[in-house]
């Protein structure tokens, strides 16, 4: 009897403890709601424990307001050669090539506390979409390490979202892609945030419909966002919170002398860098426009064959050789 009354009291002292961290401390609080508002599925967790009015409260906090201003195409200006002289280390650090290089450069970096991998890409007419083997037929998915290889790709990324109500994924692509001036998928007419660049090989990211795309000569292009930096202009929040999305990200960028960047950050689905942390980096290193891309579990960057990256699941269990997803970004040999 006396080692079920100490045992009931460990129970009492265990909920105690958990009332307080769920319902008195605002730190967990907002990490409690901001999870299960991202992972989509479970928001209903956050219900559980919250009020519709505390939920808003913390997702409201944290909103970011779009950037809706459209490109300015004309301030990019490609010469991605060496330079006599740098604006800054981080320019210096992007246009100083590796010994027998002139491709690409990678460069390991911090976004906030978490690893980040940045590639500079010096030839802008070499980034291409690259898709999985088919769609909507049950086994199309494929590894980025897979699909970059049979895209013939030096380094490759994931890019754009798919159907997922599982969580097992699936390969029925979700908005459009645009492949060599050509709609390979689309499942709206209506516009959407399309990520991707021209033929005159400079990245664009604007909202319109497949048609739309096309007709402004977009070469090739995916469904994904928020942008985050447009014309120089970042992203902001209407919060000094700086967003409570955190996650492994992904995210393609162009500077006004054409260099790409590919940047893939560490981390799990629910645990990572934030967009301004992202943003933080990519500015650092020039970007002029840039864009979010699918991130999570599906984040991942080849190169040279190699999986540079640890994707990881909600988990955290590591993704041996990376999820199977449908799009991304690959720098293509010819």
């Amino acid at each position: 009897m006396k080692k079920f009354t100490i045992f009931v009291g460990i129970i009492d002292v265990l909920v105690a403890a958990c009332f307080i961290l769920v319902y008195l401390v605002p730190s967990v609080k907002i990490k409690v709601i901001s999870t299960a508002m991202i992972t989509k599925t479970h928001q209903y967790i956050a219900y559980i424990f919250y009020s519709e009015d505390t939920v808003n409260e913390i997702v409201n906090a944290n909103r970011y307001i779009p950037l809706t201003d459209e490109v300015n195409l004309d301030e990019i200006v490609i010469d991605t050669k060496e330079k006599d002289s740098y604006e800054n280390e981080y320019d210096e650090e992007i246009l100083k090539r590796d010994p027998g290089n002139e491709d690409y450069k990678y460069i390991k970096v911090k976004v906030g506390k978490y690893d980040g991998h940045l590639v500079a890409i010096y030839d802008p007419s070499k980034v291409k979409l690259i898709s999985s083997k088919s769609f909507n037929t049950g086994k199309g998915q494929e590894r980025i390490k897979d699909m970059c290889k049979r895209h013939n790709g030096l380094v490759c990324i994931n890019g754009g979202r798919f159907n997922d109500t599982t969580g097992y994924g699936s390969d029925i692509p979700k908005g459009t892609l645009i492949k060599d001036g050509k709609i390979i998928w689309s499942d709206t007419s209506q516009s959407t945030n399309l990520i991707g660049f021209n033929k005159d090989n400079k990245l664009v990211l604007t909202d319109a419909t497949a048609k739309e795309a096309i007709d402004m000569g977009i070469r090739d292009a995916l469904q994904f966002g928020p942008f985050l930096i447009v014309n120089g202009k970042k992203l902001q929040y209407e919060s000094r919170a700086g967003g409570y999305d955190r996650a492994a990200r992904v995210a393609i960028a162009q500077r006004r002398d054409g260099v790409v960047l590919f940047l893939v950050t560490e981390g799990v689905h629910t645990s990572g860098p934030s967009l301004k942390e992202v943003i933080e980096v990519l500015d650092r290193y020039g970007a002029y426009n840039a864009a979010n891309l699918d991130g999570g579990t599906s984040a991942q960057l080849v190169i040279e064959n190699k999986l540079i990256n640890t994707p990881k699941t909600i988990y955290g269990k590591k993704v041996s050789e990376g999820r199977r997803v449908v799009s991304g970004f690959g720098l293509l040999e010819e």
